[in-house]
């Protein structure tokens, strides 16, 4: 057999692929931009202190597990997991604060001590999102390359619990009548880099599995995932390596056959895609290749916030929470700043991440490593960072005062900061929007780039800007649905157990199509012209 494969980026996505593809016995080589492993998911060391690049919450942590299991591993047996309670303090601009634990009784009195009648809703939410979970896991699971895949009565059926035409504020009215309340059950949204008055509601399973299956800290900091991740594909034999940037995708045609970087030209039967999508189709396609997916279509896209960054090490420790949420008193200004106005609020909502009192391994003994995040708009001409960088800074500096970090200037050894023009030019995030493609209904589902690349062929994607969207769990379900189209399109059987398989529940997933009657209401909700179902091509088959 010995079929070659090349991924392009070795972040989780790119990582969970190549252990997959090295299972099923292909051979693997992974090129990456950067001199470190794990993209987002790396980590900055520096002067005794380790901070997260990006991602800092790991959070269901069963689809990974699945994933090592396919290379003789576990995840518990590679990455020493905490798991947190609290999970996270959000404190309210308006007042108030929820310190919120899985303890479902003590999550009650909490709530109630900020709005009793909003406390008997709270279990009614995590029963509803159990039953939700459930019924979207086919979706999450599988990919969606046309209408067709889309318009099956078996998802047409979950429409009244999934209510696609609600935002996951508007849907969480229907247990939390107090704003701050909701706000500390969609929040979440901005794990997309999306306002929870836009986000669909799809999504309110994100606080869900927050508190029905924990929100950990691995030791190390997330980057330790990763780097987990890739000593067990180099066990498999997966070849890694960084320094490696990939100058061009080479084609005969419309087919990948490898790639090109300084060091030479790297042939491969499949090309799989972890970079930035729309960066990666800027920098390595020729555009006269691309068709749904030109520059001038990329433009027109909507794209996610971005986030001014700090990492701080500090001298001292802090008796503070391993992580902070604060809201903004005016959050709905805040979201509007960010998203619509594209300035920079006067108020912003920040998060703080405090992790060395969970994890003193981060700082020299007797020092914190203190990670900040504030949402801010993704590159815009209304935003000069290189003039408001040190104002900005400034700025924040105060306001996680807030959250009792009175910091003292003169205690800090270490700080880098990082804004929207360095996630652009430093790590190649396409207008600096760290959470890809925004997750709005027209751009979800076969909406979003396709895992099976249908602009081109022999050419995959995994990460952020595919189905099924950001953040780590779903990055690693991506990884999945794409490892198993690249081994069925070159014949390969997937390692057992390892990928949910269609092909092993046939019927099921080959439903008869909705009725025009259906096609037309779910495009309605969706907020589609319904003309554009049927102007959609024929469906592609695994075996295609």
């Amino acid at each position: 057999m010995n079929k070659q494969v090349i991924i392009i980026g070795a972040g989780p996505g790119g990582l969970g692929s190549a252990i997959l593809l090295a299972a099923a016995g292909l051979r693997v080589k992974i090129l990456e931009r950067l001199p470190m492993i794990g993209g987002r998911t790396s980590s900055l060391e520096a002067e005794g202190y380790k901070f997260d690049l990006g991602p800092t919450f790991f959070l269901y942590p069963r689809v990974l597990e699945e994933i090592f299991a396919a290379a003789g591993t576990s995840l518990r047996d590679e990455v020493e997991m905490i798991r947190l309670d609290p999970q996270y303090r959000i404190q309210f601009g308006r007042g108030g604060k929820l310190d919120c634990t899985p303890d479902i009784a003590a999550m009650e009195k909490q709530i109630a001590a900020l709005s009793p009648a909003d406390a008997p809703g709270f279990r009614r939410f995590l029963s509803e999102n159990r039953t939700k979970l459930k019924l979207m896991e086919p979706c999450l699971e599988n990919p969606f390359l046309g209408w067709q895949d889309l318009l099956q009565m078996r998802l047409l059926k979950m429409l009244p619990i999934l209510r696609p035409h609600q935002s996951v504020d508007s849907y969480l009215q229907r247990f939390f009548k107090d704003e701050r309340v909701r706000l500390a059950f969609c929040f979440q949204s901005k794990y997309l880099g999306m306002s929870p008055f836009r986000c669909p509601s799809l999504f309110s399973i994100l606080s869900f599995l927050e508190y029905e299956h924990g929100v950990f800290h691995p030791l190390g900091g997330c980057s330790a995932v990763t780097a987990a991740m890739a000593r067990v594909a180099e066990r498999l034999g997966v070849e890694i390596c960084l320094n490696e940037p990939v100058e061009e995708i080479l084609f005969a045609g419309r087919r990948a056959q490898g790639v090109r970087t300084a060091s030479g030209i790297h042939r491969a039967d499949a090309v799989v895609v972890n970079a930035d999508f729309a960066r990666a189709m800027e920098k390595l396609v020729p555009d006269r290749l691309r068709r749904r997916w030109t520059d001038a279509k990329l433009a027109r896209k909507k794209y996610s916030c971005s986030t001014f960054m700090m990492y701080l090490g500090v001298e001292g420790k802090f008796d503070l929470p391993h992580h902070t949420i604060h809201i903004a008193e005016n959050y709905q200004q805040n979201l509007d700043e960010i998203e619509n106005q594209h300035v920079l609020s006067d108020d912003p909502s920040f998060y703080v991440q405090n992790a060395c009192v969970t994890d003193p391994t981060l700082a020299p003994r007797g020092h914190s490593a203190l990670y900040v995040l504030a949402p801010v708009t993704h590159q815009h001409r209304n935003v000069d960072w290189s003039r408001e960088r040190s104002r900005y800074r400034n700025l924040i500096l105060k306001q996680i005062k807030k959250a009792g970090y009175d910091l003292d200037p003169s205690r800090i050894r270490y700080e880098r900061v990082l804004t929207p023009a360095d996630w652009d030019t430093q790590y190649e995030i396409y207008r600096g929007a760290t959470f890809n493609l925004a997750h709005t209904l027209d751009q979800m589902l076969h909406l979003r780039p396709h895992n099976r690349f249908e602009d081109l062929d022999g050419v995959y994607l995994v990460g952020g800007g595919t189905h099924p969207g950001s953040g780590l769990p779903v990055i690693f379900e991506s990884a999945r649905i794409s490892s198993r189209l690249l081994l069925n399109d070159l014949g390969v059987p997937t390692p057992s157990g390892s990928i949910p398989d269609t092909r092993e529940s046939e019927p099921a997933h080959r439903e008869t199509p909705a009725s025009a009657d259906a096609v037309q209401t779910f495009a309605r909700l969706l907020g589609l012209r319904p003309a554009r179902v049927q102007a959609e091509a024929p469906r592609q088959t695994d075996a295609q």
